[in-house]
């Protein structure tokens, strides 16, 4: 019988406050929703930093005829066979360092072709104005210093590049866009929890002779706090199950389908249905307790029980 007073109080609650609850759980909607986003935003990321840093190399370019007349790196002049015999083996050598790879100024020469043959400066480049270089790949990407503390300013080496330093300015972009989207996130949790304390609020005092009356037959404070917690919990969880609709929505149609980036965007590794589908019931949970906890602390200050 209790049980089932609380449910029906549940209901005329949640219908008595029709407009403040629509506005709960839509807050709670968009802010979970937000928080879904930021936390699988943080798995792209990480999950194409694995894939991309697995891939990425160091550079050691090596001087030719042009560097030596312009570059001060290579003012001693062109790499010899003896210095490029040198420093591949001196590559070889480093523990750091996982395989490498040397590519003449015709393989340069051709590559380039390849990605800017159409530009106005390819028809004006011949070979041997092309750079031979060796591709390291190293066993730990983060190891780059390593290469470059021995081989920057030796004779015959124009220069040492790093590919992860161009990768690291998009994740820059990429974590810096996570985290304005977690400032929102906190924004409109800030709003839900405001609502969900003004809602139980306005309910407490509209139903205040009832819980009056229950206090006099002896009703216990938690029985008299029940109906106004769940009505926030369920409020709440209706939007956390909105917010779940809106990531796997999100996931199908941006990644798999519609606009079907996973196809348009080869280059990339998204992240599965797995990392979507794991981010649930957190956020479920999340949907249940923080309007709970808020409408509990907001009962102890504003209903007398």
């Amino acid at each position: 019988m209790r049980a089932q007073f609380v449910l029906s109080e549940i209901g005329v609650g949640l219908r008595r406050n029709l407009t403040m609850t629509f506005a709960v759980i839509v807050s709670v909607a968009l802010s979970l929703a937000l928080f879904g986003g930021s936390l699988l935003m943080s798995d792209q990321v990480n999950t194409m930093k694995g894939y991309w840093y697995d891939k990425v190399n160091v550079s050691v370019f090596l001087c030719n005829k042009s560097d030596a007349e312009s570059d001060p790196n290579c003012a001693k002049g062109a790499v010899t066979e003896d210095q490029k015999k040198q420093i591949e083996a001196d590559l070889n050598d480093m523990t750091v360092v996982d395989k490498v790879t040397y590519e003449s100024q015709d393989q340069a020469y051709k590559h380039y072709k390849e990605q800017f043959g159409d530009s106005p400066l390819a028809a004006s480049l011949t070979p041997d104005q092309m750079q031979e270089s060796y591709r390291i790949k190293l066993k730990d990407p983060e190891k780059y210093e390593v290469v470059a503390t021995a081989f920057d300013g030796r004779d015959g080496v124009q220069s040492v590049q790093d590919q992860k330093g161009i990768l690291d300015n998009l994740f820059g972009l990429l974590n810096g866009m996570n985290w304005a989207a977690r400032a929102v996130m906190a924004l409109m949790l800030v709003v839900a929890l405001m609502l969900i304390v003004n809602t139980v609020r306005v309910s407490a005092f509209s139903r205040r002779r009832e819980t009056g009356i229950m206090r006099l037959v002896g009703a216990s404070g938690f029985y008299i706090q029940a109906p106004f917690i769940m009505e926030a919990a369920v409020a709440g969880l209706i939007g956390g199950a909105v917010a779940c609709g809106f990531l796997v929505i999100a996931r199908y149609f941006i990644i798999d389908h519609g606009l079907a980036l996973s196809e348009k965007l080869n280059l990339i590794n998204f992240i599965g249905w797995d990392a979507v589908l794991t981010k649930l019931p957190l956020i479920l949970a999340t949907s249940l307790l923080m309007p709970a906890l808020a409408a509990f602390f907001a009962l102890r200050k504003y209903l007398k029980v």
